[in-house]
């Protein structure tokens, strides 16, 4: 199996396979494809091969599809493409049982058939925030090779043991497993959803993260003001 991930701006994950190699994804997100692979859908990918309903189930409250497919290669040199949905980039992420990680819901991407995705937190934030569904990750685990699209320009950071960051909930895209997540209230910044305090999460050392300069709320914020009046539309 060879990756390669091509473009800049809106780029592209483009995985190469050899005879009988497989790739798992999200059903609608393939974008080209060579002839001859043989697709598949069903609840148990996407499982870390433990397969049935729940899983698929487990997955879909994280954020994701119930079905997901595989593509398998009948031929040496098959190749399989997924384009990003957002501006921004993709990662490769090596997944054992020492390398887990949270990724923010709608982040996932492709997998090897050995990974398993589903939902490692769910919080609510109240009414109004991120259109009253609140902040849900997704937990990457199992065996393999995961790739994630995360939004905008990526920052990222170490933090040691003993050590935090404060982050607007959806600028925190990724981040190891075991690290410890918290969400806190902070008083004195005025905020349209919260009146004078700002809702962040804290999340604490040691580990990594990765914090993404664009969110998808800011996005649709930004373009919302472009797009046609449908109850306008509709009444003429």
């Amino acid at each position: 199996m060879k990756p390669q991930i091509a473009g800049t701006t809106m780029p592209v994950l483009e995985v190469t396979l050899d005879a009988g190699e497989r790739i798992i994804a999200e059903g609608g997100d393939v974008a080209w494809l060579t002839p001859g692979f043989d697709i598949e859908t069903s609840t148990g990918f996407g499982s870390g091969g433990k397969g049935g309903f729940l899983s698929g189930l487990k997955r879909m409250v994280g954020g994701g599809q119930l079905f997901l497919s595989q593509y398998t290669a009948s031929a040496p040199g098959s190749m399989v493409a997924f384009a990003a949905q957002l501006p921004g980039t993709i990662r490769e992420l090596t997944i054992d049982p020492s390398d887990e990680f949270m990724v923010q819901s709608g982040s996932y991407m492709a997998s090897t058939p050995e990974v398993e995705v589903s939902v490692g937190l769910q919080k609510k934030l109240g009414a109004g925030i991120f259109g009253g569904a609140g902040v849900v990750f997704q937990k990457l685990a199992g065996n393999g090779t995961a790739w994630v699209q995360l939004a905008g320009e990526i920052v990222e950071y170490e933090l040691p043991a003993g050590g935090s960051l404060l982050v607007h909930p959806g600028h925190l895209a990724l981040y190891r497993a075991e690290m410890q997540l918290e969400f806190a209230t902070i008083k004195g910044v005025k905020n349209k959803f919260f009146g004078d305090s700002l809702f962040l999460a804290q999340v604490h050392g040691p580990g990594h993260v990765w914090l993404q300069s664009m969110t998808p709320a800011k996005l649709a914020a930004a373009i919302e003001p472009y797009l046609p009046d449908k109850s306008s539309s509709t009444s003429n």
